[in-house]
């Protein structure tokens, strides 16, 4: 099992920056690929973001790319997201959640463990 908690959201004003911590427990962090996704209300959950493994690829899906920014540090069981320029679009709950095996990210169902999710408001 992977216990995964999500930290840094909050509401911040159109342009704004916010950091997304996903903080992972109970088993080796390095063994799993790490993605974002978000969840606005009467939609979809929407891939965001992932890291493999090692940190060595990323990727951000085009509506946030240059603006958002995927890392982690293996020695501190933590992915993170940077969120800079932020829209009110981009106003969500956000997720973290963990994979193993092979390098594949953008489907939830890829994902066999989900933090609980943090609040992002962007104010217009």
């Amino acid at each position: 099992q992977v216990q995964l908690v999500e930290s840094g959201g909050g509401l911040v004003q159109t342009g704004g920056s916010l950091r997304l911590s996903c903080a992972a427990s109970g088993r080796t962090f390095s063994n799993y690929h790490m993605g974002w996704f978000r969840q606005a209300p009467g939609k979809e959950r929407e891939f965001v973001a992932a890291i493999s493994q090692s940190g060595g690829s990323t990727y951000v899906i085009d509506s946030v790319k240059g603006r958002f920014t995927i890392s982690r540090d293996n020695a501190k069981n933590t992915v993170y997201l940077q969120m800079n320029s932020l829209k009110p679009e981009d106003a969500a709950v956000y997720y973290c959640a963990a994979k193993d095996k092979v390098w594949t990210y953008s489907k939830s169902t890829y994902y066999g463990y989900w933090g609980q999710g943090t609040q992002v408001t962007v104010s217009s």
